[in-house]
């Protein structure tokens, strides 16, 4: 699937965290909510960015936006990423690629020469009415509250 664009109705989706709890989006219908997809719990791009969002967590939440971190790793694995890191903020588990792939993150990659399918470093900014507000595709890991903010 493409990737959506800003002004573009956010894909819907259920998804479960690392906790168990079920998560739609259009339940967060009224707030605003940065969708981040990363590649991988625990690595140490992912790690820079889930520590950056946990350290502005209250400055994100402050100005009315809901962090939900979306990889296609595992519910155990997502438990101890976010316990390891102290994370606040849920992160959905997508094992099944539907929202990687309905956000069309989920693109060929190349590391060394090798090319293969993985998730893009993207976040979606969505509005308090379900519509995407901005998407940010150049990611500064270390600053990507800054970049919501």
């Amino acid at each position: 699937m493409a990737l959506p664009q800003a002004g573009d109705t956010a894909p819907d989706f259920t998804a479960q965290d690392q906790n168990g709890t079920s998560h739609t989006l259009a339940n967060y219908r009224g707030r605003r909510v940065a969708l981040y997809f990363y590649p991988k719990d625990d690595t140490s791009g992912c790690t820079a960015q889930a520590c950056d969002l946990r350290d502005n967590y209250q400055s994100l939440l402050a100005a009315g936006i809901q962090v939900l971190g979306v990889s296609i790793d595992s519910e155990k694995s997502h438990q101890k990423f976010a316990t390891k890191y102290d994370l606040p903020f849920p992160l959905l588990v997508d094992e099944d690629k539907k929202i990687v792939q309905d956000y069309g993150v989920w693109q060929e990659k190349s590391m060394y020469g090798r090319k293969y399918m993985g998730t893009m470093r993207y976040t979606f900014l969505i509005d308090t009415e379900g519509k995407i507000e901005r998407v940010i595709t150049k990611v500064d890991t270390k600053n990507h509250a800054a970049q919501l903010l």
